[in-house]
C-alpha cells in the first residue's frame, strides 16, 4: 500500500481535518498549512490524520464513522515540512494510537512513533539524559508487557525516581519497560524546509532528516497506529518522579506547520476504506 500526498489538488478523502479553537488548516497549491492564531482561552488544535471519525460518516456509507487504525510495520513514512519561528505548545507528525477519544469507551495504553515537538512548560522527562521539551525522534509504547508487569510498583516507583541514586540506577529499566526511546534534535531545523523519514521496522525504528541517519531506536510499537500531524497550544508535564499535569498555553502571535507532502510505503495495512 502506498499513499502520496502532494496537496497539488483537492485533498485525499482519506485525510480528516480537524480545526479546534482558533486553528485552521489551508491548502494551497503544492502545500498545506496546520494554522493556530493569538489566543488567550481555550484550547485550539489544527490537525490532519487519517484515523479519525470521518464527518460524512452516515449509515452504511463506506466512509470511517469510529477510529480506524490502519498502519503498522514495515513501513516508510517521508515528509517534507517546516514551522514557524518560536513555537509554543505541541506540533509533530508521525503515528500514534489517540489514547482518548471523547464519545468513545475506554482508554489505550499510549504508542507513538513520530518526529514530537514540545515546548515549555512542557516537561516529558521520560527518556533518561534527554529534555522534557524541545524537537525530537521518539518512540513510546505502554503496551509493553515489561510495562504491565511493572505497573503494580509505580506509587512506590514514583517515590524512589525522586532520589537521584535510585533514579540514576533504576529509570533505564522504566524506560525500557514503556519502550521510550528519544533523540533530541536541533529546534532550528524547524524553521527551516527538510525531509523528514521515519522507518518503522518490527524491531525498532530508524529517524532521518534529508536522507541522513539521525537515530535509530532498538524498540518501536506493535500493533496497529494512525497517523496524524498536527500543531496546538498544549502542554503536559509527565516525569518518572511521579508529577504529573496538562493545561494550554497563551499564544501571543500566529503560528504554523507546513508540510509540502506526505509519502507513506507499507508492506502491510488494513482493508482500505
Amino acid at each position: 500500500m502506498r499513499v502520496e500526498e502532494h496537496f497539488e489538488h483537492s485533498l485525499d478523502p482519506r485525510w480528516c481535518i480537524t480545526e479546534t479553537g482558533k486553528a485552521s488548516v489551508t491548502q494551497n497549491a503544492g502545500s498545506l498549512a496546520l494554522i493556530v492564531r493569538p489566543t488567550s482561552s481555550g484550547y485550539s488544535n489544527a490537525q490532519i490524520d487519517d484515523y479519525s471519525p470521518h464527518p460524512l460518516a452516515q449509515g452504511s456509507d463506506n466512509r470511517r464513522n469510529k477510529l480506524s487504525f490502519q498502519w503498522r510495520p514495515p513501513l516508510k513514512l517521508t515528509i517534507r515540512a517546516r514551522a514557524s519561528d518560536e513555537l509554543r505548545g505541541t506540533a509533530g507528525f508521525g503515528f500514534w494510537n489517540h489514547p482518548f477519544a471523547p464519545g468513545e469507551r475506554g482508554f489505550r495504553l499510549p504508542q507513538a512513533l513520530w518526529f514530537f515537538f514540545a515546548s515549555p512548560p512542557s516537561n516529558m522527562a521520560l527518556a533518561k539524559d534527554v529534555p522534557g521539551c524541545g524537537w525530537k525522534a521518539a518512540t513510546f509504547d505502554a503496551k509493553r508487557w515489561q510495562f504491565l508487569a511493572l505497573l503494580p510498583t509505580a506509587p512506590i516507583g514514583f517515590l524512589l525516581m525522586r532520589i537521584p541514586l535510585f533514579y540514576n540506577r533504576l529509570w533505564s529499566i522504566g524506560q525500557r519497560a514503556i519502550g521510550v526511546n528519544e533523540k533530541l534534535l536541533d529546534s532550528n531545523l524547524l524553521s527551516e524546509w527538510h525531509t523528514y523519514t521515519l522507518q518503522w521496522h518490527t524491531n525498532g525504528a530508524t529517524f532521518a532528516v534529508d536522507d541522513s541517519i539521525i537515530h535509530q531506536a532498538p524498540y518501536a510499537p506493535h500493533g496497529t497506529l494512525g497517523f496524524i500531524a498536527w500543531m496546538d497550544n498544549q502542554y503536559a508535564v509527565i516525569t518518572p518522579q511521579g508529577h504529573f499535569g496538562f493545561g494550554l498555553i497563551n499564544l501571543q502571535q500566529e503560528q504554523s506547520l507546513q508540510l509540502k507532502f506526505i509519502e507513506i510505503e507499507s508492506q502491510y495495512a488494513s482493508e482500505t476504506r
